[in-house]
């Protein structure tokens, strides 16, 4: 008999073991302030293989084995959420138009453009769509989004998400309180700050009304250009806070500076050196351009295992 008992409180503790899902055990790493995991973000997905923001980019991110898709949200004039960077599907599809005048079947019946502007078969997606998509499988950065944070709430509510998905934005801390204030539960929340000499006046309050507040986020989103000196120092109070430093590697002027930044493209072949500095502050969580090759060095340095 006891043996029969022990075999089946196996086989329930292996069952629920095989049952938690990735974005359980993401979750349990990004509450742990113990954990030296670094999540890789994919902008825009996996925008190289696939149109970005695509139903199609988000599935290959995944099976790539990114922790975070950034996706962008624009409303159109019959209030459908759809996931496009620009304002105007102009660039990114065959169309013409601004989202907020156009219909979600207008746009629906256009296609979305891959690299060297090409047409491709694929529509632009909803919302909805990609939050099916990466239910259970992904994290979720929102960005152009804050203004439809009731009726994104809705969406993650009705489909048990508000832990999975983290809107971002460079408002106040008590702007984003009217917000948390109309729900019972929310989405994680990500502020962005810009250190450099056009912004810094501004964010500087805001960066310091954060460190003060009492409203719950996971983590800074920290750009600088090289305009003002001592980042490092301004990187030590996030992480003296308790918060994840997230940094930017798409391109210079987000992070470090337009000739000297350590952007993905100076990464290539090097690394150890672009990479390992960027690590060297104390980040934990880098959008990247490039996923596929920054999962491969994380994982060289042992800093991209999930337990």
């Amino acid at each position: 008999m006891k043996k029969l008992i022990f075999s089946l409180l196996f086989v329930v503790v292996a069952f629920s073991a095989m049952a938690e899902r990735r974005t359980d055990k993401l979750l349990r790493e990004l509450r742990d302030p113990k954990s030296d995991y670094v999540f890789v973000i994919a902008h825009r997905a996996d925008w190289r293989n696939f149109p970005e923001n695509s139903l199609e980019a988000i599935e290959s991110a995944i099976k790539m084995g990114v922790d975070i898709v950034e996706l962008d949200v624009h409303r159109t004039a019959d209030g459908a959420l759809v996931i496009c960077h620009d304002k105007t599907i102009n660039r990114t599809t065959n169309g013409k138009g601004k989202i907020a005048e156009l219909t979600l079947d207008s746009i629906r019946n256009c296609r979305l453009r891959a690299g060297h502007n090409a047409v491709t078969r694929y529509k632009m997606p909803t919302l909805e769509e990609a939050l099916d998509v990466c239910k259970g499988r992904v994290l979720i950065n929102l960005d152009k989004a804050v203004n439809y944070y009731d009726q994104i709430m809705d969406m993650l509510v009705a489909r048990k998400m508000a832990d999975q998905v983290i809107m971002k934005s460079s408002k106040t801390a008590p702007y984003m309180k009217k917000f948390f204030a109309k729900h019972d539960v929310n989405m994680l929340y990500m502020p962005v700050v810009n250190y450099n000499t056009k912004s810094w006046a501004r964010h500087e309050a805001m960066f310091q009304g954060y460190l003060e507040t009492d409203l719950p986020f996971i983590a800074f989103e920290m750009c600088w250009d090289g305009s003002l000196p001592n980042e490092k120092r301004v990187f030590n109070k996030v992480l003296k806070s308790g918060k994840r430093l997230w940094i930017n590697t798409l391109w210079g002027k987000l992070c470090g500076g337009k000739e000297n930044g350590y952007d993905d493209d100076a990464a290539v072949g090097n690394e150890d050196k672009i990479y390992g500095k960027i690590l060297s502050y104390g980040t934990s969580m880098i959008q990247t351009d490039r996923p596929a090759m920054l999962i491969k060095y994380l994982e060289s340095k042992g800093r991209h295992t999930l337990k």
